[in-house]
């Protein structure tokens, strides 16, 4: 190969344009869908281009995005181009036509080149994310798909003469918003294909599930939406897409006990209760507190999952198949897929009537909702949901918790104890102070044994037990490739479906619930979460043990967080951290044992300490 022409970062962004489209068609019709000024197309000038033969050329744009290429040449060719788009390179450094699952390729030719004017190459639609139920896109959208890379063969107009371009299609994006470095290179590297993955999936204006299906589901979205919150103050998307859900609501158990945290999380970030008025009755409805037995506890198995319960719940087919999921895919078994390993990505989870993850998600929306319950004024409802949350509680412990080995088991009769079962408690502070030292070593010693969806659980759960060394350790692996290391040594920009195409044949390379560690290192690292809804008040709980420095910028609706952290020559934490005008804040301190100066005066014997606006000096002596 001969490479003719190395283009400068300069030249990699040549052109924003907003652009009017026409009609936006939905399935239904939803309180705001998006508007023109909500989306931005871009012309991507390319990376590399490289000369592979006669009239062959090979093309990277640096990044994989939604879109198409757009020509244009100096001269007319009389004769047939062919042009190949892909997000995936074999082992020789060409774009791989058979890439498997839903990694896409595709391969256009036009029969001609007309001189002088841009030439947009008009791609095939997916027959699978185009039918009844995806979002359609705009009418000027035209057909996109996710590509990196372009292949141009036959062409007769020296290179030179030609210009070329990946024209993008997303969500409108501030990419200075959110910002994280530090002293750990792997760790900003998977930082830093989570925040494009968030950027480049927004093109339909929903969280879509990826390019398979460009379907929301509950799940991907509760991701998607604690990631976009990490790297921008955007919040359309996320109530848009929550609103959705309220008219379509998808089969799993646990994704539809996602839906009450989204939209406690959407309170909590902008501080707009009108959500929360407008369907606190059906959130109530998505707990599945209908399917309580005697004893507190929640099955879909119950016989109250019943054709009229289910459209209660938003389905439209009544006899929708309801049922748990707990991780995905589930075993070779159950799905037919050769899968790497015959558990898949549940761990062996034994699928019983009680089922432990499902009822600890039943336990947290109980909480929530009682969180939620006293926003609205609503005393009776505070207690009720209150009561609720202390028994389910109380009674996960007794009867899916084996005292024995001190740990739990995967639901009532089980004697199998996966990591799902043990995260998820930990996750939702389900665990007594007891037995935490017990959960905790057994997870430790299942590794990565679930999805990248059930990466956000384990994680959350690490960092409420202060496991923050285990967890940084998880997100920087690079040895094993079950790992976000190995998303970006394969070749991807964006976050994959799973970690591997042998561990789901299917996945996509665009998948956003993948991206757990973007929220995770700015809520749970840095512990950067809102205190009170709308941050008023933000709560800054930072547990960086591993890291030499870093810093962050945190967009919030009040505006921007802007923090610093490094160890001083005594191996002692300093922190700078500036709060916008109108927030005030918190810092949780490791122990209030630690001898501490905010602002060059001497704090004692404090776990909590307040912070201003401005900025706000710390020098922790440990």
């Amino acid at each position: 190969m001969k490479k003719i022409m190395m283009l400068s970062n300069s030249k990699f962004y040549v052109l924003q344009v907003l652009f009017l489209f026409g009609s936006f068609s939905m399935q239904s019709q939803l309180t705001k869908v998006p508007q023109e000024s909500d989306f931005v197309s871009k012309m991507m000038s390319p990376r590399q281009i490289i000369e592979v033969g006669k009239g062959h050329y090979f093309i990277d744009f640096g990044k994989a995005y939604f879109g198409t290429v757009v020509l244009c040449s100096q001269r007319d060719q009389n004769d047939s181009l062919i042009v190949r788009l892909g997000e995936k390179l074999t082992a020789t450094h060409e774009i791989d036509r058979n890439p498997g699952g839903t990694i896409r390729y595709q391969e256009v030719q036009l029969d001609q080149i007309t001189g002088h004017q841009n030439m947009v190459v008009p791609l095939k639609a997916d027959k699978r994310n185009t039918k009844p139920g995806a979002i359609i896109l705009p009418d000027s959208f035209g057909v996109i798909m996710p590509f990196r890379y372009c292949e141009l063969e036959n062409l007769q107009v020296p290179m030179e003469e030609l210009e070329i371009w990946q024209k993008v299609y997303h969500y409108k994006f501030n990419d200075e918003a959110g910002m994280f470095s530090s002293s750990d290179t792997v760790l900003n590297a998977v930082w830093d294909l989570c925040k494009h993955t968030i950027k480049a999936t927004s093109f339909a204006g929903y969280y879509v599930d990826g390019d398979r299906e460009r379907i929301p589901y509950e799940a991907d979205a509760y991701i998607n939406q604690l990631s976009h919150y990490a790297v921008d103050s955007v919040y359309s998307i996320a109530r848009r897409t929550n609103e959705y859900f309220i008219q379509h609501p998808t089969w799993p158990t646990e994704w539809l006990l996602h839906t009450v945290m989204m939209f406690y999380q959407d309170y909590m970030y902008t501080g707009n209760i009108d959500l929360l008025e407008k369907y606190y009755d059906v959130l109530k409805v998505r707990t599945l507190m209908d399917l309580e037995r005697e004893d507190g506890l929640i099955s879909s198995k119950s016989d109250k999952l019943n054709g009229v319960f289910k459209t209660q719940l938003g389905f439209k087919n009544a006899r929708t198949n309801v049922r748990d999921i707990v991780d995905w895919p589930a075993g070779q078994k159950d799905t037919g897929w050769k899968l790497a390993t015959e558990a898949g990505e549940r761990d062996g989870y034994e699928m019983m009537a009680i089922n432990t993850v499902v009822n600890s998600f039943y336990y947290y929306n109980m909480y929530l909702m009682s969180e939620i319950a006293g926003y609205l004024g609503k005393k009776d409802d505070v207690k009720f949901f209150h009561q609720k949350a202390e028994k389910v509680k109380k009674v996960i412990n007794e009867k899916l918790f084996d005292k024995s080995r001190g740990i739990y088991v995967d639901g009532e009769g089980s004697t199998h104890a996966s990591l799902h079962a043990n995260m998820f408690p930990l996750a939702f502070n389900l665990v007594p102070d007891s037995y935490k030292k017990t959960v905790v070593e057994f997870v430790k010693t299942r590794g990565m044994a679930c999805s990248v969806y059930g990466a956000q659980y384990l994680l959350e759960g690490l960092f409420n037990v202060n496991e923050s060394g285990y967890a940084l350790q998880l997100i920087t692996e690079t040895e094993s490739d079950r790992s976000w290391w190995n998303m970006i040594q394969i070749g991807s920009t964006m976050a994959l479906e799973a970690w591997d195409m042998k561990y789901k044949p299917n996945s996509d390379w665009n998948h956003a619930w993948g991206t757990a560690p973007l929220n995770i290192i700015t809520r749970r690292m840095w512990g950067v979460t809102p205190k009170t809804p709308g941050f008023a008040d933000v709560q800054i709980k930072p547990q960086l043990d591993g890291l030499e420095f870093s810093d962050i910028k945190v967009p919030t609706i009040k505006g921007v967080i802007v923090a610093k952290y490094k160890l001083t020559k005594d191996g002692d934490p300093f922190y700078e951290i500036k709060l916008p005008q109108g927030m005030n804040g918190e810092f949780i301190l490791p122990n209030s044992k630690n001898k501490v100066q905010l602002n060059n005066r001497v704090v004692k014997n404090k776990k909590i300490l307040k912070l201003a606006n401005g900025v706000n000096i710390l020098q922790i002596q440990q």
